[in-house]
């Protein structure tokens, strides 16, 4: 898949009237560079997002999703440290929520 990936970089680029094309295929470690995200959209409405604003399941109260997946897009920087403020965010919140015995 890698390759025909590429292949059809190169080919897209060409047609479009790029010159000196050349293909770049570095067999590496699974997940290296890449930050899996999506599939958890965060939002105001259980009918249009998975999770409340602090990454509270709606149908779950008590799963908090704090990885990549609450967050739809991203910019071209490294994530992580917005993945460890939301979670900070996330757990502070929770451990509220437990002493006013709401979860």
């Amino acid at each position: 898949m890698r390759k025909d990936i590429v292949e059809d970089g190169k080919e897209m680029l060409e047609k479009a009237g790029v010159k000196d094309v050349y293909g770049f295929d570095k067999d590496g470690v699974m997940g290296q560079g890449i930050h899996e995200m999506g599939t958890a959209r965060m939002g105001n409405d259980p009918k249009t997002s998975v999770l409340n604003k602090w990454n509270q399941v709606w149908d779950a109260p008590n799963v908090f999703v704090t990885d990549g997946s609450f967050m739809t897009s991203a910019g071209c920087v490294n994530p992580s440290l917005t993945y460890m403020a939301f979670t900070a965010r996330a757990a502070d919140y929770a451990v509220a929520e437990l002493k006013k015995g709401n979860l």
